[in-house]
């Protein structure tokens, strides 16, 4: 992918780790490709069978983080696989090396590669990778957003009962009551109709570039949303924290529903038995 062409101002900075970036996609979403639909495909749980990892999630990993120690040494790794490398560093790399990975191990098309470099804790530029369906989002602080060199801007739509709005739900859903279910049932009485992806770095990107009005979500981490918040923040989203308990708990909307789609998610907060609540 060669996709910077499509962005002027770029410092020669900003195109070495854009370029690297890319690269580092393209290949994970190679290694995607040449499992995805494939017999045979060995496969394992994490925390329980809602989270699943797969060969294909391992090994673009290993190609991502390989190429990062070899052409950025100093730069520290969150990855969802591996964990932690010096993170404390100015500079590190957040990395979801597939992300819709229950999707990609049922033979749905909804999976990507999600990779963010952030400086000082603040992501800088992200890309979302969705190998099968050809979509290459990606974004640079202060620059905006684009799709497949396409710049893109989050809806316009001001009317709740119209809007197409995404959610998932965290895999402690079964043991945890405060599982989004409320929220959901709340929000499908007051718009047009909810989608749930079931890759939160697609969501977001999807919000970015007005598939969605909006999208929220309990229990997210890091490398499950630095690209692509970064990614809707530049298209023109509002992102903020709904929550302060459940880990990365956000919504993005566009500016004219940020309002009313927050205001559900308030009235449709757990009881205060759960110890749970909203900001």
């Amino acid at each position: 992918m060669n996709l910077t062409k499509y962005i002027t101002d770029l410092t020669d900075e900003h195109l070495q780790l854009l370029t690297a970036a890319f690269t580092m996609a393209e290949n994970a979403g190679n290694i995607h490709l040449k499992y995805f639909r494939k017999a045979g495909l060995e496969q394992s749980t994490k925390l329980n069978d809602s989270d699943v990892v797969t060969t294909a999630d391992k090994e673009a990993e290993t190609s991502i983080l390989d190429f990062i120690h070899r052409h950025f040494p100093s730069h520290g790794i969150i990855s969802e696989e591996s964990g932690r490398e010096h993170d404390e560093r100015e500079w590190r790399w957040v990395v979801d090396p597939l992300d819709g990975t229950t999707n990609f191990a049922m033979g749905l098309p909804a999976f990507c590669v999600s990779i963010a470099l952030e400086h000082n804790k603040e992501a800088i530029l992200g890309i979302v990778y969705a190998p099968y369906l050809g979509e290459c989002f990606y974004a640079i602080k202060g620059k905006g957003a684009w799709l497949n060199g396409r710049p893109i801007r989050c809806s316009e739509k001001s009317e709740l009962s119209k809007a197409v709005v995404a959610t998932g739900m965290p895999y402690d859903r079964s043991d945890n009551p405060d599982n989004n279910l409320q929220e959901i049932c709340k929000m499908a009485l007051c718009v047009r109709g909810i989608r749930r992806m079931g890759s939160a770095a697609i969501d977001l990107c999807y919000t970015a570039a007005g598939f969605f009005d909006a999208y929220w979500e309990l229990n997210l981490n890091r490398w499950d949303i630095s690209a692509g918040q970064l990614i809707a923040t530049e298209a023109g989203a509002i992102i903020e924290p709904i929550r302060s308990d459940r880990n990365h708990s956000i919504l993005a909307s566009n500016p004219h529903l940020h309002t009313s789609i927050r205001k559900i998610l308030l009235q449709s907060q757990p009881s205060n038995k759960t110890g749970h609540k909203y900001e």
